[in-house]
């Protein structure tokens, strides 16, 4: 799916370009679909290992900018010896892409989905799940604004409802 989604967002800037880079497109897109297909459950298992650092936000750095900007880095040296041109914009497109992707991971992984072994469920039971983690990973930013409001106006000391000290 990944590489699928990548290679699509790639030949969509690559078509934008110039004529030279929109012939281009073909070999930017192989390139891609080859990479991302082959490398993908490395990565994958990279962020995997990462949830099990003892710090989280160490954890979560590592899923959302360590592993994703590993793969953006050869990504980029494989499109260069492969003589494929990749205009500024589809790089843009795709480190965009990358980051989103490597967000919503993160998500589903802190969730339960997509792990494999012990930690993990079926295939189907977490394509089952995509629909209801996704609407959390995008209601997300609103909880986290509204817990974020709620103890800023709160009174300084003053105890959350329903705490028992």
């Amino acid at each position: 799916m990944s590489a699928l989604a990548r290679s699509l967002a790639y030949a969509i800037a690559t078509m934008r370009s110039d004529h030279r880079m929109a012939q281009a497109g073909l070999a930017v897109v192989a390139v891609e679909m080859a990479y991302v297909t082959l490398t993908a459950g490395l990565y994958a298992g990279l962020q995997q290992r990462a949830l099990g650092l003892r710090r989280r936000w160490l954890g979560d750095l590592a899923i959302v900018v360590g592993v994703p900007g590993l793969s953006q880095m050869v990504d980029w040296v494989l499109h260069r010896a492969a003589g494929a041109p990749i205009p500024h914009r589809a790089l843009a497109s795709v480190c965009f892409f990358t980051l989103l992707s490597a967000l919503f991971h993160r998500h589903v992984m802190r969730h339960g989905g997509f792990l494999t072994g012990e930690m993990g469920g079926t295939l189907a039971e977490d394509f089952r799940r995509i629909p209801r983690l996704a609407l959390s990973f995008f209601l997300w930013p609103g909880r986290r604004l509204h817990r974020l409001r709620r103890s800023v106006s709160r009174p300084l000391g003053a105890e959350e409802p329903g705490l028992v000290a």
